[in-house]
């Protein structure tokens, strides 16, 4: 199965590159699915078709649906938070409050995921499109398996202390039947992880347009994606205006700068390959339109193809010590925050926050600095000193 999620700012033509691709590689021969995450689903507009939140077969090898969050969040988490809402009830709390409080941060997400993922699997599709949400909403989308997984590992971590206190405790607490419920889920969010940051099966593709501030949030959401470990492969420039003997100084004006625009994003992207879609005087819509904007964009080559890979994070053995690589470009190092707590490096960009658990060899090495260098953040552990291991001893 090859996954292949199309991120950007709103606006600038994800959905249409999305379900180009998807019409091309089904044109292949491969069976397609294309989804939406999107809250503001605009994927059937697109291919001149209506959709649900199930996958329907749209045209030969093609099928396509937009995720309803809240029915998802109804089948998979309903009991859950039934139970949930039930305990906090019987604590008093307002029926309302009591719903909403019953409710995981990010839970609306993580159901959108794990959705995507179980009808890939029962389809046997050979590749899955997702037009995803705007940039900040995609970056919390897909921070939110690592941090489900935290709150699962403190919860679960509760249930021995819960079961001793069980008899005094019996209405304050989240029953066995809940805590075995997220264990579940948390078992699927886990094999979701790893799936999504396969290079192997997964691709993140920016889609920008030739603006400033379009390009700065792609950049931002390649640093999001290099922090949580998500593979870029590639980038789409859309709406490129082609050359041309234009008369008009407003047209000849807007080529020109737009021109500059787009040769920065070669360079600001490489050495990630760049493809670019023409600015069209009308809409791309239609399953055989939109197929035949992937063959300008994409030529010949295959969309779904693997382009560039990368490695997520290194370690290279020094004299004193070790450095952990961590590519992550585009980030100054002002805006970063690292904290060393045991085994885990908790680092920090904005409002983005990524938990690694570090390997066995780092555990008992101090962080002493860390660098950019190369288009990655470079951490120096050092090995502790006879004095400082005799304190700890």
């Amino acid at each position: 199965m090859r996954i292949i999620l199309y991120l950007g700012k709103g606006g600038v033509g994800k959905t249409t590159i999305s379900a180009a691709t998807a019409a091309r590689s089904a044109a292949l021969g491969k069976r397609t699915l294309v989804v939406s995450t999107d809250l503001a689903h605009s994927l059937a507009d697109c291919l001149g078709v209506p959709l649900t939140s199930e996958p329907g077969e749209i045209a030969p090898n093609l099928w396509a649906q937009e995720v309803n969050v809240l029915d998802e969040m109804r089948r998979g988490w309903g009991k859950v938070q039934e139970t949930m809402t039930r305990t906090l009830r019987k604590q008093g709390v307002d029926d309302v409050m009591a719903e909403e409080l019953a409710l995981i941060p990010g839970m609306d997400e993580i159901v959108s995921l794990v959705n995507i993922y179980r009808n890939a699997e029962r389809g046997n599709f050979d590749v899955v499109v997702i037009d995803a949400a705007p940039t900040g909403e995609t970056v919390r989308l897909l921070s939110m398996p690592d941090t489900f997984q935290w709150y699962v590992g403190r919860l679960s971590g509760m249930r021995g202390t819960l079961n001793l206190a069980r008899p005094f405790l019996k209405s304050l607490i989240p029953t066995t039947e809940l805590l075995d419920a997220v264990q579940k889920l948390s078992e699927r969010v886990k094999a979701l992880r790893e799936v999504l940051s396969d290079p192997t099966i997964t691709s993140y593709r920016p889609v920008v347009n030739p603006e400033r501030m379009v390009i700065k949030e792609a950049l931002r959401a390649e640093t999001y994606l290099s922090l949580f470990g998500y593979p870029i492969d590639s980038v789409v420039c859309n709406r490129v205006i082609q050359p041309g003997d234009y008369q008009d100084a407003f047209l000849r004006e807007m080529y020109n700068t737009q021109e500059k625009l787009r040769q920065q994003i070669h360079t600001t992207f490489a050495p990630l390959p760049v493809w670019e879609a023409p600015y069209y005087a009308q809409e791309i819509l239609g399953v055989d339109e939109l197929e035949k904007l992937a063959q300008v964009v994409f030529g010949e080559q295959d969309p779904t193809a693997v382009y560039h890979q990368g490695a997520v994070q290194e370690i290279v053995r020094k004299e004193q010590g070790y450095i952990l690589r961590l590519p992550l470009p585009h980030v100054e190092m002002s805006k970063v925050i690292m904290t060393k707590k045991g085994d885990e490096m908790i680092i920090e960009i904005g409002n983005f926050k990524r938990d690694l658990t570090l390997p066995a060899i780092l555990t008992h090495h101090e962080a002493t600095s860390a660098r950019f260098a190369n288009k990655a953040l470079e951490i120096h552990f050092t090995a502790p000193t006879e004095a400082e291991s005799d304190k700890t001893a």
